[in-house]
């Protein structure tokens, strides 16, 4: 009993003495707050003297905070003395040098602890970690450095140091601790590549990558994740035939069957290196019809050159060749599910490129026919078997596509289904039924598709705004038929609609949106310097206009993307932030703004 009772009364006092401290903690903080530091530190000097250890840091703070260096130099020695080998109190007496402003004490003090570095691994981390907690990186980085030394393995410490790097935005070393740790862990390429985007600024720092990429490949050329690592540079530096050099050299090194270079090509055609991609499918291609990527790459390469002939200037011959590459692939794997999206393609070349209205029509309805295919593409062909009705005048028919492919998608909670309902109100639109068009753009105001939002809006208004200045809407149809004419491509007939519209109705207000109109057909055309003067009198002579946000955006975005004109890119999506805070596309040009000048995030 009686020891029983002095258990308890040694805890409680214990526990009393615990609470104590914990106050008085709390009470030196308080004082220190305060700006009363000679209070606070004089009871850090009580609980220094209770207990040394529990209490040394706290203590030697409120010393170096109070400039009194010579009495926290004595403490950490006699911490040092009394524990012997603890290397915390050596890196604290270089602390107190370093604020001191004693460099070169502290570097000394250092310097042998580096110089008598333990052979232990753990240690070293420990070691390590109290430098990087003091705020001294590169004291970090030069024990891990040492600790390689000592243990005689340099491969340790490889993501410490990755990290330190970083840290100090050391771009060669991190470069260099990449180059040395990836060839034992090439799963971490993906890794390095984002780490070393990030840290990267410039062209230089890629050449600077290239040039260390070479002198390795050049002493072990067998290494894949060199080359990897190479191809990827190139692709920064939108070198993309270099890119695909590297990766076919490696396909070919290997005698793989050129998945690399098959994944590489979605890469440039998402880049619009459509030349360099192309040449990528025909290698996997040419590798023949038992490769499990063949027919994959049959499709993207008649894809791809869609793409080529559609987005840029080309001739009626290129159309045509392009026509039959499909026709070609429809004989060889006949017209099925697997085939459906090239029947699509084809389809919408023939009917708005080569105007061959009967056979898109004709391949649209044996597609959506097709039994077993996706629902989305099914859904896709209709909406395209509308668009052809509409161009062959035959708008009942084109509606009832549109309706359908609504009923189907629950038109307003997906992506399709919005997508049929606009092209039904625009529909109404051009054959001039504009109250029944606006209530239904109006439902799309709020759809999940920024841009069917935007373009719903931007619909919406333009017929509000010219119902409520000309209530028969004669100039507003007359420029509905310009919008089906440049739809449909027809753009000699577009243009000379809307130059009519001025001369036979010379009051309406319709001015803005005609150049807007004249702006599609250029971008069309990729006639970009007539895309630009049209743009800027829009928002010049017209800053209050519902087009004026967008032609302000698409400026920046013809610098950026068409042009390579970052500077001027960045005014304009700057003027977005500035002038339009209620633009739609305000987040997108603050994100594009911000990338542009150099953030590393954007968001």
């Amino acid at each position: 009993m009686k020891r029983f009772l002095a258990i308890l009364i040694f805890t409680l006092v214990s526990a009393t003495r615990l609470f104590a401290q914990d106050n008085d903690l709390l009470l030196a903080r308080q004082y220190a707050q305060n700006g009363e530091q000679q209070k606070a530190l004089d009871i850090y000097l009580k609980l220094y003297k209770q207990d040394n250890e529990l209490y040394f840091q706290q203590y030697l703070s409120a010393l170096l905070n109070n400039k009194k260096f010579d009495e926290a130099e004595s403490i950490t020695k006699k911490m040092i003395k009394r524990h012997a080998g603890s290397n915390e109190y050596v890196i604290a007496l270089g602390s107190v040098y370093t604020q001191q402003g004693q460099a070169d004490k502290a570097d000394a003090v250092y310097s042998d602890l580096i110089k008598n570095l333990p052979a232990d691994q753990n240690e070293i981390s420990s070691i390590a970690a109290q430098f990087y907690q003091n705020a001294n990186v590169d004291y970090a980085i030069r024990i891990f450095l040492q600790g390689r030394k000592v243990l005689r393995n340099d491969a340790l410490f490889s993501f410490e140091l990755i990290n330190l790097y970083r840290y100090k935005r050391d771009k060669p070393a991190l470069t260099e601790e990449y180059l040395n740790f990836l060839p034992s862990n090439p799963s971490f390429i993906n890794q390095a590549q984002s780490v070393l985007a990030t840290v990267y600024e410039g062209s230089q720092d890629y050449e600077a990558l290239k040039f260390s990429l070479f002198k390795r490949i050049q002493k072990d050329p067998q290494q894949v994740v060199y080359i990897n690592l190479l191809t990827w540079q190139f692709l920064q530096q939108k070198e993309y035939d270099q890119a695909l050099n590297q990766a076919l050299a490696l396909s070919r090194r290997t005698n793989d069957d050129g998945s690399s270079v098959f994944e590489l090509c979605s890469t440039l055609v998402a880049n619009n290196a459509f030349d360099a991609a192309i040449r990528g499918y025909e290698y996997v291609i040419s590798k023949g019809k038992e490769n499990p990527n063949y027919v994959s790459a049959k499709i993207e390469i008649l894809n791809t050159r869609n793409l080529k002939v559609t987005s840029g200037k080309y001739t009626q011959a290129d159309l045509l060749s392009l026509e039959q590459d499909y026709l070609t692939l429809l004989e060889e794997f006949g017209r099925n599910r697997g085939t459906l999206f090239a029947m699509e393609k084809l389809a919408t070349l023939q009917a708005f490129k080569l105007h061959k209205l009967k056979e898109a029509q004709s391949l649209l309805q044996a597609a959506v026919n097709i039994q077993g295919a996706r629902p989305n593409l099914i859904a896709t062909c209709k909406l395209d078997l509308g668009d052809v009705y509409l161009l062959n005048n035959r708008p009942w028919d084109a509606t009832l596509e549109y309706s359908q492919v609504e009923k189907d998608n629950s038109a307003i909670s997906t992506a399709i289904g919005q997508e049929a309902l606009f092209r039904n109100a625009k529909l109404a639109y051009y054959m001039g039924d504009f109250t029944w068009s606006r209530g239904q753009l109006d439902v799309l105001k709020a759809a999940t598709t920024q841009l069917i939002a935007n373009d719903a809006l931007n619909l919406s208004l333009l017929i509000s705004d010219n119902l409520a200045a000309d209530s028969t809407g004669a100039a507003l149809k007359m420029y509905a038929r310009a919008d089906l004419l440049i739809f449909s491509e027809q753009t000699e007939k577009a243009i000379k609609t809307l130059d009519s519209i001025g001369k036979k109705y010379p009051e309406n207000g319709l001015a803005a949106d005609i150049l807007m109109a004249k702006t599609k057909i250029a971008m069309q055309q990729q006639d970009y310097a007539n895309a630009i003067t049209l743009l800027k009198q829009i928002a010049d002579k017209y800053p209050d206009n519902l087009w004026a946000d967008d032609a302000v955006y698409m400026l920046g975005d013809i610098y950026e993307n068409s042009l390579s004109n970052p500077d001027l890119a960045k005014t304009y999506y700057q003027k977005i932030i500035a002038d339009y805070p209620g633009s739609l596309w305000l987040n997108e040009a603050r994100k594009r703004f911000r990338l542009l000048r150099g953030d590393k995030n954007s968001s």
